[in-house]
């Protein structure tokens, strides 16, 4: 079910880096985007502009993305070169067939480890007697939310990677949390590192442990050494993991930093926070609505400092977001940059269902039970036709029969639950057995 190919200007940014490290020891791009223009796979407005003739205060064509999806990718890009210079079936160029499958197998690998990983914060902070609701949680976030398309439709984005990468950091935060070691910190460090680097923006999320951290050593009163010991570690583990995202911000940019393009298209007082949510064409929760009731479900945990602090590190994205002068990310599926908040969705939608389920188990007799089973039938149901929104979206959006620059909730409603559903088995049919006609034809009129 993986689409096996690139073409988005963003996947080929994250792709340079893998080809260019792995094949040319450098982050010198200039070959690799060459190849995509020349094969007429990158053709968007502007990329010719934008890749092959910007240059860098040193003289490297500019990439805005960084290194993080690379890193994780290593492991599959490795393997397909190995199989491709063992069985000749291909050109070991690191352009050919075998590697960018690798890459977009390995996207969908790291998007379902993080579903895994996703319930599995939802067990450690819910209780594991809780696994039931853990699971559905997990199974309908990862359908019912973008990342099901950045997995299979558009896995050379950094989006699968990075929801992976944030689902281990609170898997880690969970564990090391119970006891603050300066082990556990450097561990915690390490995996912000990851984050970091993957989507710089992520970055943001730790500032939840932080809070944590802090809250923890006023309640608990932890010696200055104590304390002490576990921030260094942490630093220090940051800085290392993050260091060769450094070094490669400097042999690209000329300093240790992203492009300043990426700075300067950032409004630091967040005038978009409140649209990037609610936005009829572009927020995240008209897109997203199950998002709605994972974000709501977070109010249902017992832990109310967790609560606190899962909030806060959503709404963290919610600022980042909005500060972004792009923030309708207009032409992609979805807020895409609010895929990262996959685990603490599962964990909120996990928190609800269980709170709903135990509203039923209250009832004393069959009569009661059935006054109070209501909330679960509802709750079921708004559930379901949430993943049907998102998955209805996903086929009207990759068969190019919805405008792909912003959503039009009531045109889009209508074809959601009226003309999507009589062509659904063709198109599902088309898929499995000619994917390829999906992108060999030229685009179509809206449905209206």
């Amino acid at each position: 079910m993986v689409t096996t190919r690139l073409y988005a200007s963003d996947e080929i940014e994250y792709f340079a880096y893998l080809r260019s490290l792995y094949f040319d020891g450098d982050v010198s791009f200039e070959n690799e985007y060459r190849y995509f223009y020349d094969r007429h796979i990158a053709r968007s407005e502007g990329f010719h502009e934008t890749f092959l003739e910007r240059e860098t205060a040193v003289g490297r064509r500019v990439n805005y993305a960084t290194m993080g999806s690379a890193v994780l990718w290593l492991p599959f890009y490795a393997v397909a070169d190995l199989f491709t210079r063992v069985t000749g079936r291909a050109e070991a160029d690191g352009f050919s067939a075998p590697y960018i499958s690798a890459v977009a197998y390995g996207s969908a690998f790291y998007g379902f480890l993080a579903v895994l990983l996703s319930i599995r914060a939802a067990r450690l902070l819910l209780g594991h007697e809780t696994r039931g609701s853990s699971l559905l949680a997990g199974l309908a976030v990862w359908i019912g939310t973008p990342l099901l398309f950045y997995m299979y439709v558009a896995p050379g984005f950094a989006h699968a990677c990075s929801a992976f990468a944030v689902a281990l950091f609170i898997n880690v935060w969970l564990h090391v949390r119970t006891r603050w070691t300066a082990a556990g910190a450097f561990a915690l460090g390490l995996s912000v590192a990851l984050m970091a680097m993957v989507r710089e923006q992520d970055a943001f999320l730790s500032l939840g442990p932080a809070l944590d951290f802090a809250w923890t050593n006023l309640r608990d009163r932890f010696s200055p050494a104590v304390v002490a010991r576990a921030a260094a570690a942490g630093v220090a583990a940051f800085v290392i993991g993050y260091s060769p995202q450094l070094f490669a911000y400097n042999a690209l940019n000329g300093y240790p930093g992203p492009a300043e393009h990426v700075s300067r298209k950032m409004a630091w007082h967040s005038p978009h926070a409140l649209q990037v949510l609610g936005s009829p064409n572009h927020g995240f929760l008209v897109w997203t609505p199950l998002a709605l009731i994972a974000i709501a479900g977070l109010f249902a945990l017992r832990d109310r400092r967790m609560r606190l602090f899962l909030l806060f590190m959503a709404a963290t994205q919610v600022y980042v977001a909005g500060s972004v002068g792009s923030w309708t990310v207009a032409g992609a599926f979805g807020q895409r940059r609010f895929v990262c908040l996959t685990p603490i969705l599962v964990i909120g939608l996990a928190a609800l269902w269980d709170r709903v389920r135990g509203s039923v188990r209250v009832g004393r007799n069959r009569q009661a039970a059935t006054r109070v089973g209501w909330p679960r039938a509802a709750f079921g149901v708004a559930v379901v036709l949430c993943v049907w929104w998102n998955v209805a979206l996903m086929a009207l959006f990759a068969t190019r029969q919805m405008d792909r620059q912003r959503l039009e909730p009531a045109r889009n409603a209508y074809d959601v639950f009226v003309t999507f559903p009589l062509s659904a088995p063709s198109l599902a049919y088309r898929y499995l057995t000619d994917r390829q006609s999906f992108y060999a034809s030229p685009p179509s009129e809206s449905i209206r």
